[in-house]
């Protein structure tokens, strides 16, 4: 019974022990805490940049939907309807990227894509004499929801990526010491115009 408690306190002092432990820390000035926060940057970066497509995506996923609902109405010109639908199914091929924004040109130009063709989508499904019905109202209200929320969805991912930017920056020693793809890494382009 006597070894039994004295192995007994030997596991439990074993576990104490171990327990405390606490994980060594990362010298912030080196160049693996410096691969620890430009991961954690990155990211926010691409989060920032997934919310911002899936809200795109989901606007014309309701566009795509709004015209269905609009083909199902009597006295629609369905030939219209059938261009909306195209220009709105060409609008995913046209979208920018992290790197072709870097054009602005590109971005300016699937705005103009994307408003030309929710203003005629407005026009057809909200008309002036007559009220729309539940559903068409419904995606309507989503999709100039998502429209309004465009902007805001820029700005913070400019933010990240402006962050991102700076800490590239300022860390290139880090990052040479580093290797591998954080030699390659560049700054992001961003929405807002640079001098």
């Amino acid at each position: 019974m006597k070894r039994l408690t004295s192995l007994f306190l030997a596991l439990a002092t074993l576990t104490t022990i171990s327990c405390n432990r606490t994980p060594k820390s990362i010298d912030p000035a080196s160049a693996q805490a410096v691969k620890v926060q430009l991961d954690i940057l990155q990211d926010s970066v691409d989060s920032r940049w997934s919310e911002m497509v899936a809200s795109d995506d989901g606007k014309l996923r309701d566009t795509r939907q709004l015209l269905r609902e609009l083909s199902a109405q009597p006295g629609i010109d369905r030939t219209q309807l059938a261009q909306l639908q195209y220009a709105n199914d060409r609008l995913v091929r046209r979208r920018y990227d992290q790197q072709t924004m870097a054009e602005s040109a590109r971005i300016d130009a699937y705005d103009a894509a994307q408003d030309s063709l929710l203003r005629v989508v407005y026009a057809v499904a909200l008309p002036a004499d007559r009220e729309p019905s539940a559903p068409v109202k419904t995606l309507t209200d989503q999709i100039q929801s998502a429209d309004a929320e465009l902007v805001s969805f820029r700005v913070r991912y400019d933010q990240a990526a402006s962050r991102f930017n700076n800490y590239l920056q300022v860390h290139t020693a880090e990052l040479e010491q580093l290797g591998g793809k954080y030699i390659k890494l560049k700054p992001l382009p961003l929405f807002t115009l640079q001098n």
